[in-house]
């Protein structure tokens, strides 16, 4: 065993068996009593205020968080971690209008999809249907890719063995139980999530003392809080605009949405979630620069970890590990559940079937068949932000022709196909290559030195910022 590490294997895998063993005997204990297919896509539209807080909060958190917002402020700054948490968080406050129009307008819907056949024709919805499972695809190989990194960090336990069994024992309860299943482990996975962050934070503190704050950053790197420092703006904007509108695309959100009693609960549960989910990240991001600032060579994406375990404490190391675990289990049977729901609900109008089809068996064989492939991809440890990123590119590209539709009844099938393809077009030429050096029009179709360094600079930003913004002016041109 290789002394570097915070735990050894054998206590690593009896916690990550026990862990994942318990939410999915919860899951499916609390499913017993509530089968259907009504429960199985909105939970019977009948969740509280309570479930629906910690079901919301928990689902927009993820392993994610534990490694992105502390990456990212090492080098965006304090703009950065602000555009992260808002970024997280915004959505909840856009659902408050968006889902109150939805549930009026189309009152027994279970998706965001459906909405969009209403509006418009076969081809436009089963682009936008594409988008979103690609989407949740990504997001579904991300959560157990970090979670196997993780573990992997902290014991050595190999990425396969974390992969396939927080794999098998989520899709165990959620294909079974559903939303309804979903939201139940929800509320408690989120009530563990912010125990142990009320204890991360109360160890950092005691460890790091005067060094975990605002003075300390200024006095080591006085530029990540520097209001003349761009990289900040632009990181800042690049992660909102990423992070919300990719958020606006998740079915988990628009189950949710519809699973609400009623809108006055909905209302609350938003703006509560939007209230806890800022400081949560926040935080992490926040860690991530009094890290880098402590010891410049650490790695940015372990920050967080850099701070807690620095004394190598057996007792913080298992901390870890369920707090991560409980972060990946709550966001992955959101994932599963929302594709799964997608292909239930909009696989008949979607796909042309010539034989009828059981679509609630066909959604679990899809299911089935694509954490396969997060299986192999977390196995791997791909490293996977690149194509997450163009994910993000490819909901920035869709994002205004499709809410810009729920209220402006002068978009049609044309006006919205042609300002998706623009705004792809736009984000693509300026999209970076993975090495973030060029793009396709910048150091390709064009020299870089014939354009201002700002450009070459801030290639993802400028993309997220085309992709979302040059449908605009195809709705204006258009008008005239």
């Amino acid at each position: 065993m290789n002394k570097s590490y915070f735990l050894d294997q054998s206590t690593s895998l009896i916690i990550i068996i026990v862990i994942s063993l318990v939410f999915s005997l919860l899951g499916l204990y609390h499913s017993k009593k509530n089968q259907g297919l009504n429960n199985y896509l909105t939970a019977n539209r009948n969740i509280g205020l309570f479930s629906l807080i910690t079901s919301l909060t928990s689902s927009a958190l993820g392993a994610w968080i534990l490694f992105g917002p502390a990456s990212a402020a090492t080098w965006g700054g304090i703009g950065a971690v602000i555009g992260y948490s808002l970024g997280t968080a915004f959505p909840m406050i856009f659902l408050i209008f968006l889902g109150k129009k939805i549930r009026k307008e189309f009152p027994k819907g279970s998706s965001l999809i459906e909405f969009m056949r209403k509006k418009f024709s076969k081809k436009l919805f089963k682009l936008i249907l594409i988008m979103t499972i690609f989407y949740m695809f990504i997001f579904l190989c991300a959560e157990v890719t970090a979670i196997a990194v993780l573990i992997n960090y902290l014991s050595g336990t190999q990425l396969w063995i974390t992969s396939l069994i927080v794999l098998v024992s989520t899709i165990t309860y959620t294909l079974y139980g559903g939303l309804k299943a979903s939201i139940f482990t929800d509320n408690i996975q989120m009530i563990v999530i912010g125990i142990l962050l009320l204890i991360s934070i109360f160890y950092i503190n005691s460890f790091t003392g005067s060094k975990f704050s605002f003075a300390f950053i200024k006095e080591k790197n006085s530029q990540l809080l520097s209001i003349s420092y761009i990289p900040s703006y632009t990181a800042g904007f690049t992660f909102f605009l990423a992070v919300a509108v990719t958020n606006l695309f998740h079915q988990g959100n628009w189950q949710r949405v519809y699973a609400a009693k009623n809108f006055n609960i909905l209302k609350k549960s938003l703006i509560i979630s939007f209230l806890i989910i800022i400081p949560i990240v926040f935080y992490m991001g926040f860690a991530g620069m009094v890290a880098f600032s402590m010891d410049p060579t650490v790695r940015p994406d372990l920050g967080f970890f850099s701070l807690l375990l620095k004394k190598q404490n057996t007792l913080l190391s298992l901390v870890v590990i369920i707090l991560g675990l409980s972060l990946t289990i709550s966001t992955l049977d959101t994932l599963i559940n929302a594709i799964s729901s997608l292909i239930i609900v909009d696989g008949k109008a979607t796909f042309n079937f010539k034989n009828k089809i059981n679509l609630f068996k066909f959604s679990k064989y899809v299911i089935l068949f694509l954490c396969l492939i997060s299986f192999i991809v977390a196995s791997n440890g791909f490293d996977i932000l690149y194509l997450f990123l163009l994910a993000d590119l490819f909901c920035c590209a869709f994002v205004l022709t499709v809410f810009f539709s729920f209220y402006d009844k002068n978009i049609n099938e044309k006006t919205a196909l042609l300002a998706i393809i623009f705004g792809l077009i736009g984000g693509f030429l300026m999209f970076p290559s993975p090495d973030f050096s060029k793009s396709l029009l910048v150091g390709i179709l064009l020299p870089k030195e014939l354009l201002p360094q700002f450009i070459s600079q801030s290639l993802l930003f400028l993309s997220f910022v085309v992709a979302t913004f040059l449908p605009f002016f195809i709705f204006k041109a258009k008008k005239f």
